[in-house]
């Protein structure tokens, strides 16, 4: 019952996606190009005949992730192709920017029996690798249908998402036992996965740590914080998301002006299409607005990251990081 109700729900939201599609890219262009690749129309043929991994990586954080995985596995299996889905348009500009050498790079279709087939017909992978915990029921099925392997790295599990995936047990217990192998995070997520019917799962810690750290954008921080007073200090708040920055800047002006004037304040949201919203409310409270797309940040009170691919570089100018994501209850 509960797979009939879902395949019902996708019917009835397909005359739904362009008009997402549409609404997103009004904001962000992205959305607009490589459409077909969300119906799985891939045009273009297949890389070679070589065997191929393909590798599942949703947005810029699983991308980031998945690099130090990619670059092993291509120095492992140096006969072997490598193809990475993405699901947003700034994953598929992370994955451009740092893994083009390594791999192809499309979206993700939409999990629709028959975009998922001409997906899986069109590439042919000898193995998947999906990133921290994207399932797609319809993907996995076709997947299970064909023996073609899929294991689930990286994965976690939050007690909250847990809970939301036992109330479809029906569903999620097929995608989670047809998976060949699942990497925990931790052995609580490891223990939340086997309850809900991974068959294999094995604690091998989180990825994020074995991120390479580019030494261009630490000396880009280092550059930064060279430009400042000595005596000043960095509040950085790393990828924040709708509403997080108006707290922020709120708090910020209740602060004596001496404490703001001794200390800059850095936001980086989280999506790019919000550099301009962010920028507006800066400007709202009368704060000194500077933008890294413009200027370093020496003669501003608070600074804007709006640039894609530094945060390293962020975090190299900052005496304190706020985590975004964090503020607010995002899950």
């Amino acid at each position: 019952m509960q797979r009939l109700f879902y395949q019902l729900i996708l019917l009835l939201a397909l005359p739904l996606i362009p008009l997402r599609l549409l609404w997103r890219g009004m904001k962000q262009p992205g959305y607009l190009q490589n459409v077909g690749e969300r119906f799985g129309w891939h045009g273009g043929a297949v890389p070679t005949n070589r065997p191929l991994i393909w590798i599942h990586a949703v947005s810029v954080g699983e991308v980031r992730a998945a690099q130090p995985l990619i670059e092993a596995l291509s120095v492992a299996h140096p006969g072997h192709d490598f193809l990475v889905t993405v699901m947003t348009p700034t994953g598929r500009e992370t994955a451009l920017s740092l893994l083009a050498k390594h791999a192809r790079i499309v979206y993700l279709p939409y999990d629709y029996a028959a975009t998922v087939a001409r997906f899986l017909d069109h590439f042919r992978p000898h193995l998947g690798i999906i990133m921290e915990t994207e399932l797609w029921p319809n993907l996995l099925a076709e997947c299970a249908r064909r023996r073609l392997p899929v294991a689930l790295v990286n994965a976690r599990l939050s007690e909250k998402s847990a809970r939301g995936y036992a109330r479809f047990s029906q569903i999620s217990g097929q995608a989670l036992g047809s998976l060949t192998f699942v990497s925990a995070q931790s052995q609580a997520d490891a223990v939340r996965l086997s309850a809900l019917g991974a068959k294999r799962v094995e604690v091998t810690g989180n990825l994020k740590f074995d991120m390479p750290l580019d030494p261009t954008n630490v000396s880009l921080g280092q550059s930064w914080r060279a430009a400042l007073p000595v005596d000043r200090k960095v509040v950085v708040v790393a990828s924040s998301r709708e509403g997080e920055e108006a707290l922020v800047l709120d708090a910020w002006q209740s602060l004596p002006a001496n404490i703001r004037n001794e200390h800059l304040l850095v936001l980086v949201p989280r999506h790019p299409q919000r550099f301009d919203e962010v920028a507006a409310l800066i400007e709202s409270r009368t704060f000194t607005l500077g933008r890294r797309s413009l200027a370093a940040p020496t003669d501003c009170a608070v600074w804007l990251g709006d640039s894609m691919g530094e945060m390293a570089a962020f975090y190299a100018l900052a005496d304190i990081v706020i985590m975004g994501g964090s503020l607010l209850d995002f899950g």
